[in-house]
């Protein structure tokens, strides 16, 4: 396979091709497919294990101190019958994530067909200039750097299983079309938040979604690359915030609440499966309309 997907300048024809199912219900199957979700052990990522789950995926739940995550694995695997199980991983430190990604795979069938890059920590310290330097780097070390060395442990795979058409154990690959990315960004890389100051979390995100339209270029022979970015979501990870500034959130989105982890499911699956297979580079922005007026 050619590095690169462009020559003088100019796309190749016939980068990608289809090669799945026709039937709707079939290409949102991820039945056989090996999924790993970052962050999984609460909140959005829990709900994401879930729906890859529902539709047929092993799973794979990276936490990193929230040992729920291991009995919420345990309830995964009872409730679909899939094989789920919780590692605990730094997705911070890229020796670590590749081999973790590396594990995983050993573990689940060989393959790896879905990566969500959902862990992400929010700013809590108000205005930049006023905040330490130590949380504008655990911010975007988590949010932005530890997407990207979860993106790079995970094509090296899908190169791999595209180009070799086996498993790491060296056997036929059966049912594997692309690999898909999907990396949890946020409206905040869109808009400024009010009334909440967190410009190195809006930074982080709007690099997550950038980077996510740049890996569909680089990726495009071997695995798409998209991002959902969600509004306010009922969460442990906004805790912290009073009820007050709630009840201005509530009155800038036009649906009038925030949204419950359960309504990203359907969006990650469009994305995870083979139902978004001409789909990559998106950015798919869920937020109940904050953004639209």
């Amino acid at each position: 396979m050619s590095e690169s997907p462009i020559v003088n300048g100019d796309f190749c024809h016939y980068n990608n091709t289809y090669t799945g199912e026709n039937s709707v219900l079939k290409m949102f199957s991820l039945k056989g497919k090996t999924a790993i979700v970052t962050g999984g052990g609460a909140g959005i990522g829990l709900s994401v294990a879930h729906g890859l789950a529902e539709a047929g995926a092993n799973v794979a739940i990276w936490y990193n101190s929230n040992r729920k995550a291991i009995e919420e694995a345990s309830k995964i695997e009872q409730t679909y019958g899939v094989q789920c199980r919780a590692y605990q991983v730094n997705t911070r430190d890229y020796a670590t994530v590749e081999k973790a990604v590396e594990l995983c795979v050993k573990e689940f069938n060989g393959r790896l067909d879905i990566f969500i890059a959902n862990a992400g920590i929010p700013w809590i310290k108000g205005p930049m200039v006023d905040a330490p330097i130590s949380h504008y780097s655990d911010v975007v070390q988590t949010d932005l750097d530890g997407t990207f060395y979860c993106a790079r442990a995970a094509a090296t795979h899908w190169k791999r299983q595209k180009t070799e058409k086996t498993d790491f154990f060296g056997k036929p690959l059966e049912g594997f079309t692309y690999g898909s990315f999907v990396a949890t960004a946020s409206m905040s890389g869109h808009i400024v938040n009010v009334p909440q100051l967190q410009a190195a979390y809006n930074a982080a995100k709007a690099g997550v979604i950038h980077l996510c339209k740049s890996l569909a270029v680089e990726w495009v022979r071997f695995a798409r690359a998209n991002s959902v970015s969600p509004g306010y979501i009922e969460t442990e990870i906004s805790t912290f915030i009073p009820d007050e500034t709630k009840t201005i959130w509530k009155d800038k989105i036009p649906m009038g609440r925030e949204g419950l982890p359960q309504e990203l499911k359907g969006a990650f699956l469009y994305l995870a499966s083979d139902a978004s297979s001409y789909t990559t580079g998106a950015d798919l922005v869920v937020d109940g309309g904050y953004t639209l007026p």
